[in-house]
C-alpha cells in the first residue's frame, strides 16, 4: 500500500511512523478494519432490505438474539436508541413479526422483548452463509490465533463504544462542531 500518510492522516508523525514494518502494517490494520466495518455495514443493509426493516430495526434484532429476552431499556441502551425511539421500533418489529413484548416472568409489572421465529428463519436464510462462507479459513486457525481475533473484537467494541460516549457527551453539550 502506497499513501502519502501525512495528506491522508493530516499527521507528520503518523507519516513517519509509515516507515517502520511495524507502522505498514498498523496502517494496513486501520485501512482492513475500516473496510471490515464498511462490508459489514452494507451486508447488514442488504439484510436489512431484505427483511424490509430499518437499521435501528436490525440493530436492535441483532442485540435480541444476542442476550436473549431483555427489558426494553437494556435494549434501548445496547442499541444507542432513547426511550421514545425504543417504543416505535418495537411497534414495527412486533407489526412485522420480528420480534414480540412478554411479561417478564419474575415481575408481572415488566416486560422483555424476544425474537420471533420468523426472525430466527430470516436471520438464518440471512446470516448463516456468511459462517458457511468463512468456515475453512477459521478451520486453519489456531486456538491462540482465535484467540487474538475475539480479544481485538472486544477491545475495538470498546474503544468504539467510549469514544461514541465521548461524542455524545460533546453533542449533549454543545461542543461538537457539525
Amino acid at each position: 500500500m502506497s499513501r502519502d500518510w501525512e495528506k491522508y492522516w493530516g499527521s507528520a508523525e503518523w507519516a513517519a511512523a509509515q516507515t517502520t514494518e511495524r507502522g505498514k502494517l498498523e496502517a494496513e490494520l486501520v485501512d482492513t478494519l475500516r473496510a471490515s466495518q464498511n462490508a459489514t455495514q452494507q451486508m447488514d443493509e442488504a439484510a436489512h432490505a431484505a427483511m424490509g426493516i430499518s437499521s435501528s430495526e436490525g440493530r436492535c434484532l441483532d442485540v435480541i438474539d444476542r442476550l436473549g429476552r431483555v427489558p426494553a431499556g437494556t435494549l434501548a441502551k445496547e442499541a444507542g436508541l432513547t426511550s421514545g425511539a425504543m417504543t416505535g421500533v418495537l411497534d414495527r418489529l412486533e407489526e412485522k413479526g420480528y420480534a414480540r413484548r412478554v411479561p417478564d416472568p419474575d415481575d408481572r409489572r415488566k416486560v422483555l422483548v424476544e425474537i420471533t421465529e420468523k426472525q430466527r428463519e430470516a436471520a438464518m436464510r440471512l446470516y448463516w452463509p456468511l459462517k458457511e462462507m468463512s468456515d475453512d479459513w477459521i478451520e486453519q486457525r489456531t486456538v491462540k490465533e482465535l484467540g487474538l481475533l475475539v480479544e481485538f473484537h472486544r477491545i475495538s467494541r470498546e474503544i468504539n463504544e467510549r469514544r461514541a460516549a465521548e461524542i455524545r457527551a460533546e453533542l449533549e453539550g454543545g461542543s461538537v462542531d457539525s
